[in-house]
């Protein structure tokens, strides 16, 4: 199980042009942690607080709604 290093995100987060930090974090998960597919990226999110905020905020509440998600906003 990975652990978000949100110090390490916040510094990514500096080199970004993107204002919501969803599709920040997930950018960040792809290119830091090298996870692309969206049943990990799912996985990784619910296992953090943060992350789980995140996910209640857009009503993702399976990895195929995460999916859903990163086609329409196309990441």
């Amino acid at each position: 199980m990975i652990n978000i290093d949100w110090d390490e995100f916040k510094e990514f987060k500096k080199y970004t042009h993107s204002r919501d930090n969803f599709e920040i974090t997930l950018r960040y998960l792809k290119s830091y942690y090298n996870i692309s597919t969206p049943i990990d990226v799912y996985e990784t999110l619910k296992n953090d607080d943060i992350g789980q905020m995140m996910l209640r905020k857009r009503n993702i509440a399976s990895a195929e709604d995460l999916e859903h998600y990163l086609f329409k906003v196309k990441i």
